[in-house]
């Protein structure tokens, strides 16, 4: 069978710099593919190439005729004065998309508590990201391709997410960090480094091991070429003086073995630090009532973090994750009941936004700062596992080499302003970590050192974090905000908390078909008759009704219109969005009452 795309002998480079060098792959109906790699080493490109989206700078990208592609963006391309019905549904009704069995999970499964009438311009990052990816997966594609597609989705709609596209016929090329997925998604892994793609069959775990083997087998190449390279030195060194000048077919044969040896690949490296000692008491959270706005998080709850705990945070976007790490550092005070830290505590909370402000409430960064003068300000030495090692060497531990050691703080990408924020909390030395989401905009690369760096550290650990793969491998124990109030815990981990949500669902799908079944007519109240005041009036109250909804939905344009108009006045919008909220619920009151005069009619 032909492939869908083909790309021959393809080369793109970014100024100076190749991302692709002479790289020919295809991807076949069907096929579904996950793309790994570091940071800036060209996954984007790659897909963009192949998608037709960028231009090749040699080599030929050719698509089977008429072939429909659907692309994921990491950006989004939403129209602001559009609602959400419109940009993911084109407009349809509810009783129109909602008798789709596949619609319907679809707009249940990314869209659950955004209202669909809701201005687009109003949406949070998160939102804006989840009406993206519905709406295309609500097209039908002979190739989806996914740029970082479970960004701001929580564990729950990424299981679902690899369940409902290993179920598609369309093929498959997505790029993620997350590794569970790959696994539970992809047939065949592509490698992205130095310019060409490497390609293994199976997901990430059957990557993980043929690279392995490549390298063994590299390791052993390479111990054959260092024997010949010593024994040639070997017979150099024997002969007299004189000798070594004669034979200088001898000395091109020593350098012709190891002029085409790679440079080596950086790696990241994190060392373990040494540690301050924590005393038996680390933080508790101490009958903790925590109210937001109208929402309570936390009713009366009571949770105890021991020395050297590690522990997994999950539950759904808005439930209250990053408020209850927020609780933990003491950036923010409980509603009711207190949070307690031992004496001996040296906390460092990372937070979800890679920002150029430290923890601990001190002065933001100055943009125009030099990364490793900054790193030198926090401490010009580390203690680590093995010693001592200067900022310099930390760095580049970190993946900051060469003219990056140098560059504007204000210059680094998310994932190195990522790395930052983590080498700079942890050249702290803490002995209690709150991490926030910590794989966001990092590659698998970052993340595997950054597992082995938590594998032996020896404080407290607590991860909030949509990455299921990264959760279970540094945690022992899961948690979870539930809704009811507390924090509860899971023994078994992950998948306990997957099934508690499906129960959830399914009790409430339950409900919902129960109170639409139209309830039989009451035997002592009749329709109204022909000709009867009783239908007149039912008359008169619809004609009253259908006035009121055009009202409505007049203002409803209105307010549209006039979010649109006040897009960067955040004060105004915040106003404005409550007033349609208000507006939606008026609306939904005045179509039951429609329903209910309609029923008098028959």
């Amino acid at each position: 069978m032909a492939n869908l795309v083909n790309l021959e002998r393809v080369s793109k480079a970014y100024g100076v710099r190749p991302l692709l060098t002479e790289v020919s792959l295809g991807i076949a109906a069907g096929e579904r593919v996950g793309v790994v790699g570091r940071n800036g080493d060209g996954k984007t490109t790659l897909l963009e190439v192949m998608a037709g989206l960028e231009e090749p700078d040699a080599g030929r990208v050719s698509h089977t005729r008429g072939l429909h592609i659907g692309f994921l963006h990491q950006g989004d391309a939403l129209d602001d004065t559009h609602s959400v019905r419109e940009a993911v549904l084109g407009g349809r009704a509810d009783h129109e998309w909602a008798a789709d069995p596949a619609t319907r999970e679809v707009v249940e499964e990314l869209l659950g508590g955004v209202t669909l009438d809701r201005s687009v311009l109003g949406l949070s990052g998160g939102e804006r990201r989840r009406c993206s990816l519905a709406a295309l997966l609500l097209d039908e594609h002979d190739l989806v391709v996914l740029d970082e597609p479970t960004n701001h989705l929580d564990v729950e709609a990424v299981s679902w997410l690899a369940r409902h596209l290993a179920g598609r016929a369309s093929a498959l090329v997505v790029v993620t960090h997350d590794r569970w997925f790959l696994d539970a998604v992809c047939q065949s892994t592509w490698e992205v480094h130095d310019g060409v793609v490497d390609v293994y069959e199976g997901g990430y775990a059957a990557f993980v091991l043929a690279k392995a083997e490549r390298q063994r087998q590299a390791a052993a190449r390479e111990a054959r070429r260092t024997n010949l390279l010593r024994k040639e030195l070997a017979w150099l060194r024997r002969g007299a003086p004189a000798r070594t000048s004669k034979p200088k077919f001898r000395l091109d044969a020593a350098a012709a073995l190891v002029e085409d040896v790679p440079a080596p690949r950086d790696r990241l490296e994190l060392q373990r630090f040494a540690t301050q000692r924590l005393g038996k008491d680390v933080v508790d959270l101490e009958d903790v009532d925590l109210v937001r706005g109208e929402r309570t998080l936390l009713r009366h709850a009571t949770w105890r973090l021991g020395p050297g705990d590690r522990v997994g945070l999950v539950g759904v976007n808005g439930s209250g994750k990053s408020s209850v790490l927020a609780l933990l550092s003491g950036s923010l005070t409980p509603t009711q009941g207190r949070v307690r830290q031992g004496r001996t505590v040296a906390l460092a909370h990372l937070t979800q936004e890679p920002t150029l402000s430290p923890a601990g409430g001190e002065a933001p960064l100055d943009p125009e700062a030099r990364v490793l003068e900054t790193v030198e300000s926090v401490r010009r030495v580390a203690r680590t596992a093995d010693g001592e090692v200067t900022a310099t060497a930390m760095l580049e531990r970190f993946g900051f080499t060469g003219d990056r050691l140098t560059a504007r703080i204000g210059d680094l990408s998310g994932g190195e302003r990522r790395r930052f924020q983590l080498l700079r909390l942890l050249l702290g030395e803490p002995n209690v970590l709150l991490l926030d989401e910590p794989t966001n905009d990092l590659d698998i690369e970052t993340l595997t050192v950054l597992e082995d760096f938590l594998d032996g550290w020896p404080g407290t650990l607590v991860v909030v974090s949509h990455d299921r793969y990264f959760l279970e491998r540094v945690t022992d124990s899961v948690w979870a905000l539930l809704g009811d109030g507390t924090v509860s815990m899971l023994p078994r981990g992950v998948e306990e908390y997957l099934e508690h949500r499906a129960a959830e669902h399914a009790a409430a799908a339950a409900a919902a078909t129960e109170a639409a079944r139209p309830a039989p007519p009451p035997a002592d109240e009749p329709r109204a008759r022909s000709g009867s005041a009783e239908e007149r009036t039912a008359r008169k109250t619809l004609d009253r009704l259908d006035k009121q909804l055009a009202r409505v939905a007049e203002q409803e344009a209105a307010l549209n219109a006039e979010m649109a108009a006040h897009a960067h006045d955040y004060e105004r919008l915040a106003d404005l969005g409550a007033r349609l909220q208000a507006l939606t619920a008026e609306k939904e009151r005045l179509e039951l009452e429609w329903l209910d005069a309609a029923e008098l009619l028959g």
